[in-house]
């Protein structure tokens, strides 16, 4: 059995912790792949971030035409080229791919790279089902950086019909005419917006009232109105069957109104994702679980087993190649300094929903202050409200801030509107270094006309005491 020095599962944000300070390590990278081309680069890469949001952007560009006429402009979509905007995005992304492998299959001498399902059979050893037949090792070190994989529900006849989710969706061969996306959560809310401006049909079936429930209610509330509106929301309702029929997959559904039966030619399931910790047996490894499966670790990403350390989406409970990229930098930092450990800082932790509109939020929503008994004052500013917000003729975005009444403090921020994600960010910084609101408003200049005047009117219009 072969021992190293650090053995890394993943090849996601673990693949960015071997740099040339463990140029004299023994190294040993483990990776199964994702997505139906067994990707190396981890979930970000091939079927997460980056493909999305290049889908994302194509999706923008194919809607803007019906936002013209509003404005005195009157466009048109004449095609949408499915094939080539498929393959100019993976033609671009298969590539990086490849030579992520390579670079580590070739260039890095001290790295061993294995392909294939790594499993715990006993403390800090693993067995590694590679092409060539399993290979038991072990190491020193363990980093357990093993992301998740799509949530798959129990729902009688799903698996004989046919389905994908977003790890295959993205690789379709043709658009369908229709298509029908269980879950209304970021996956399915981004996934409704390209495939609706792209010209499909599409349905969405979730088991709550509204569309990204875990948002601020304020936020999910006006999503939802405007999902509406581009899409057959199908709220409340809870899948019971589904079969195939003449080429068209059939879900039964039950609701408030009883019973109903969809039909699509697709199906996409986004009802959420699971760590991968039970493909790795890590209970084997004398590895600690959450109650939701996922590995336990400390504030130094340490897990139950001294030098085992686990990051990214299979340990932790925000899902976001950002929190992951920074756990990495955590644990790379203690693999090289044991005796010097930092800890990861959760403390505000923001996330966007790239859909139509776009989301942002950082910090505590309404209801989780007041869930809390937290004392705090919100204000909203409409983009509306704003001299750029009526160059875009935008009536329905809005950015909403919590505050602490006495210090100032930032407690949270919601925006719903054109380039949320971007003006969220000066507002992170804000809570990151503690910059109060009557500070952050007066204290610097904002350019006018210009849409960060969204987030000054905001902070100016906080009820302070």
């Amino acid at each position: 059995m072969r021992h190293f020095d650090l053995v890394i599962i993943g090849s996601g944000s673990g693949n960015s912790i071997i740099d040339d300070r463990f140029a004299d390590w023994d190294v040993a990278m483990i990776d199964k792949g994702v997505g139906p081309n067994d990707a190396y680069g981890g979930t970000c890469l091939n079927v997460g971030c980056i493909p999305t949001k290049m889908f994302v952007h194509t999706a923008d560009v194919a809607g803007a035409p019906a936002g013209g006429a509003k404005l005195g402009v009157d466009l048109e979509l004449r095609d949408v080229r499915w094939r080539d905007i498929r393959d100019r995005i993976f033609g671009r992304i298969d590539e990086i791919s490849a030579g992520g492998r390579r670079y580590r299959a070739e260039d890095n001498p001290n790295v061993t790279l294995y392909e294939g399902l790594a499993r715990f059979t006993g403390v800090k050893q693993l067995t590694v089902d590679t092409a060539a037949g399993p290979e038991t090792i072990s190491a020193d070190r363990i980093v357990v950086a093993a992301g998740g994989h799509p949530a798959i529900p129990d729902i009688p006849g799903l698996d004989q019909v046919g389905y994908y989710t977003s790890d295959s969706v993205m690789r379709l061969d043709e658009l369908p005419g229709r298509m029908i996306i269980m879950g209304t959560g970021f996956v399915g809310a981004e996934f409704a917006h390209v495939f609706s401006a792209l010209g499909v049909e599409v349905t969405m079936i979730g088991r709550s009232g509204r569309v990204l429930r875990a948002e601020d209610v304020d936020v999910s509330t006006r999503f939802t109105e405007l999902a509406a509106q581009r899409w057959d929301l199908r709220l409340n309702r809870k899948v019971i069957a589904v079969e195939r029929e003449d080429g068209l997959a059939r879900l039964h559904l039950e609701g408030p109104e009883g019973a109903e039966v969809l039909e699509a030619e697709a199906v996409l399931v986004a009802v959420g994702r699971v760590p991968n910790s039970d493909l790795l047996d890590a209970t084997a490894g004398g590895l600690e679980l959450t109650a939701d499966g996922k590995i336990k670790t400390d504030a130094t990403q340490l897990t139950s087993v001294a030098g085992v350390w686990a990051l990214g989406d299979v340990s932790s409970e925000h899902e976001l190649k950002h929190v992951a990229n920074h756990e990495m930098r955590v644990v790379q930092h203690n693999l090289l300094h044991p005796d010097e450990p930092i800890e990861s800082d959760h403390r505000f932790v923001p996330h966007a929903v790239f859909s139509a509109p776009q989301i942002a939020a950082v910090g505590l929503t309404e209801q989780e202050a007041q869930e809390s008994g937290i004392d705090y004052v919100t204000s909203t500013q409409d983009y509306a409200g704003i001299a750029y917000g009526w160059a875009m003729e935008d009536t329905t975005g809005f950015a909403k801030l919590l505050a602490d009444p006495e210090t100032g403090r930032l407690l949270g921020a919601h925006i719903i509107g054109p380039q949320a994600p971007t003006l969220l960010q000066p507002l992170i910084q804000a809570m990151q270094f503690g910059l109060d609101a009557r500070t952050m408003a007066r204290g610097q200049y904002w350019i006018h006309p210009g849409m960060p005047e969204l987030i000054e009117n905001a902070l100016l219009n906080l009820p302070l005491r």
